[in-house]
């Protein structure tokens, strides 16, 4: 799965650049180093052709839903099941997006001592994980966007921590991902594990343990147990 993730860029105009958007949308952005289930985070989809960036929260909650108990249970969905899942199948169709971040944590070791490794691009890169987005309202007055995150089977470099990744796109699938006139087995051939040699995994701060703590001490490099 995918329960933990960072988006570490220090400045709204670099990220915006990067993805393609208008810097004017990432209003109120800041870098985050431990985000967590249901936290607010952004997603990128298109409209009319072009990038666009919006705010939503981790957790897809299906339209048809009156409150938010499926938010935990749906962070992740699994690439084998999602075009045929009730939870999933329509946003699959029509409400795919990416989820902008540049790290994961998976985490080895015994349950009371958990130590994260921090998987990310060698060169600090952006890393886009393919997701679907929802629309729903938690009052007749208010609307509220959700977003799941696609997991798929673990490359060589995951397989010994997890039995299970975020599909990671590169540059050249995204506009494939994104785009509304995909089949649906063209969708499903995007998602697969990364290649071995794309992402990296560095040992950090068990700080990362607690969703209390977002800050760059998270991040600090540990030696490997």
């Amino acid at each position: 799965m995918c329960g933990r993730f960072t988006l570490t860029h220090r400045e709204a105009r670099s990220l915006a650049a990067e993805l393609g958007v208008f810097v004017d949308d990432l209003l109120g952005y800041r870098p985050r180093y431990n985000i967590a289930p249901t936290d607010d985070h952004w997603i990128v989809r298109t409209r009319y052709e072009d990038r666009q960036v919006l705010p939503a929260k981790w957790g897809l909650i299906n339209f048809w839903m009156t409150d938010r108990k499926q938010a935990f249970k749906n962070i992740n969905a699994r690439a084998e099941t999602v075009r045929r899942s009730p939870a999933f199948r329509e946003a699959f169709a029509s409400r795919r997006c990416v989820v902008p971040a540049d790290g994961f944590f998976e985490w080895t070791g015994p349950k009371q001592d958990r130590r994260p490794i921090w998987f990310h691009r060698a060169n600090g890169g952006l890393i886009l994980f393919a997701g679907l987005y929802e629309t729903w309202r938690p009052s007749p007055a208010e609307k509220e966007r959700t977003f799941t995150i696609i997991t798929t089977a673990p490359n060589a470099l995951l397989e010994p921590v997890h039995n299970r990744m975020p599909v990671v796109l590169e540059e050249d699938a995204v506009d494939d991902w994104l785009y509304a006139r995909q089949t649906p087995d063209s969708l499903m051939e995007l998602l697969r594990p990364s290649r071995e040699d794309y992402l990296v995994g560095t040992p950090v701060s068990a700080r990362v343990n607690s969703v209390k703590n977002d800050d760059p001490e998270c991040l600090i490099a540990t030696a490997a147990q």
